[in-house]
């Protein structure tokens, strides 16, 4: 009898063993699915749908895209072509305060201005619309319906030389506000015909955001 204990319990302590041999690897392969050589290899990963860090729709023939932007994206756009330990940390703790989204919008492959507006008019109140009214079009709010305040959004005109519309939207990174399951992000309808067009991000793919390993 004491030897089948021994026996049993032996066999307990392998079997134990094995599970947490299985769960570090798993964990080791996650970290490493999670940290990017260089700039490319990361920005292929987050437009691979199956990431869901890019999400797509299409309505009344104008498509829509909604990727979120990882931190060291951010820092990596600032850092020169050599960064010291020190340069890439307080860069980190600069841009880890805020979330950044990219909305990219577009209709028969062209930018908005290049197809929607009929008249010189109309492409003015488009542009004003673009560079100065998307703070009052654009929202970012919780699973439970709390409003996140837009920092700043970016409208860089590309004069017909991009195949989209494409603007960045930063809003304050609360930990708090991540323990929702996720977030809404909301784009009132700009004339399109659209209607409300909505997004949800999931706050966990924000939390473990993808890394770059930056070369010192």
């Amino acid at each position: 009898m004491k030897n089948l204990k021994v026996k049993n319990t032996c066999v307990f302590v392998f079997r134990l063993s094995i599970l947490l041999i299985i769960v570090g690897c798993f964990s080791l392969s996650s970290c490493k699915q999670n940290i990017f050589k260089d700039k490319d290899q990361l920005i292929t990963y987050l437009q691979n749908n199956e990431n869901t860090y890019i999400q797509h729709k299409t309505i009344n023939g104008v498509d829509f895209s909604l990727m979120y932007k990882p931190t060291d994206l951010m820092v990596s756009q600032e850092l020169g072509d050599s960064a010291s330990a020190k340069e890439i940390l307080e860069l980190r703790d600069k841009y880890s305060k805020y979330m950044y989204f990219n909305l990219s919008m577009s209709k028969n492959h062209q930018e908005l201005l290049s197809t929607i507006p009929n008249n010189r008019s109309e492409f003015g109140a488009m542009v004003n619309q673009l560079a100065f009214g998307m703070n009052g079009k654009v929202h970012v709010f919780t699973q439970h319906n709390d409003t996140i305040e837009m920092i700043d959004f970016i409208y860089p005109r590309m004069y017909g030389m991009s195949r989209s519309t494409s603007m960045m939207f930063v809003y304050p990174r609360d930990e708090k506000t991540l323990d929702d399951k996720y977030l809404n992000f909301s784009i009132e309808d700009l004339g399109l015909g659209t209607g409300e067009v909505k997004f949800k991000i999931e706050s966990k793919k924000i939390k473990d955001e993808p890394q770059l390993k930056f070369e010192i």
